[in-house]
């Protein structure tokens, strides 16, 4: 995305949830940044129900929690990933 803003987000999140089936779209649990202002209006282009994670609790967002796990099993905590390359 170019910016963090809601309406960036919302036009992302739109083109991305377009791909999947209505009937597979059920829920969405984000974090509470800013680009998530505009929640009710992606919640009504997409028919899908949006919940807030509690701040500091990660694990109520399970896709990212996997994939911080996923990551975690080649890259420790320590590694800054501006220094990776594609190697």
């Amino acid at each position: 995305m170019a910016d963090k803003s809601a309406f960036t987000l919302n036009k992302a999140a739109i083109r991305a949830f377009r791909g999947i089936p209505v009937e597979a779209r059920n829920t969405l649990a984000v974090d509470n940044g800013k680009e998530f202002a505009a929640h009710a209006g992606l919640s009504k282009v997409l028919s899908i129900d949006i919940y807030f994670a509690h701040p500091y609790h990660s694990w109520e967002r399970g896709l990212n929690e996997h994939t911080n796990g996923l990551i975690r099993q080649y890259l420790p905590q320590k590694v800054p990933f501006d220094t990776l390359t594609q190697k």
